[in-house]
């Protein structure tokens, strides 16, 4: 199986990233975790705005790549495989304290050795997982 590399759009969207994690750390003195940041806008914690207004800003952002670049969202998984690797995401979050943008981006940056763990951990299992997905399993992802 063989997969488009595209360099220069992955390191655009880094470095997006990177701006907008320093920008939310540097102003108003907060982390970028996606898993944070939706878990205080259901739960109706203090400071919803510009959580809310970061929430929006990932769905327009994400909208306008679609709209405006071709690249096509890949569209073949089935159902029952989403809603599985969703939930093991959110388990995982909930066990990690912190989901992989918080960890991996905002944690590592901070030098926080929880972080480093939970990157490790997650990385490995990323590896494993694809590596029995593509060879051992026969190309399901």
């Amino acid at each position: 199986m063989t997969t488009a590399f595209t360099p220069v759009s992955a390191l655009l969207g880094g470095a997006l990233i990177g701006l907008a994690a320093t920008l939310l750390y540097a102003l108003p003195g907060r982390i970028a975790g996606i898993s944070g940041i939706v878990n205080a806008v259901l739960e109706q914690r203090s400071e919803r705005g510009w959580r809310l207004a970061f929430l929006l800003g990932l769905i327009v952002a994400a909208t306008a790549w679609f709209a405006y670049v071709d690249a096509p969202p890949r569209t073949h998984f089935p159902l029952g495989w989403l809603i599985a690797a969703g939930a093991l995401v959110g388990f995982g979050t909930r066990l990690g304290n912190g989901c992989t943008s918080g960890h991996g981006i905002c944690g590592l940056a901070r030098l926080s050795k929880r972080s480093l763990v939970a990157v490790a951990v997650f990385m490995g299992t990323a590896f494993v997982t694809v590596y029995l997905l593509r060879h051992v399993m026969g190309g399901i992802a």
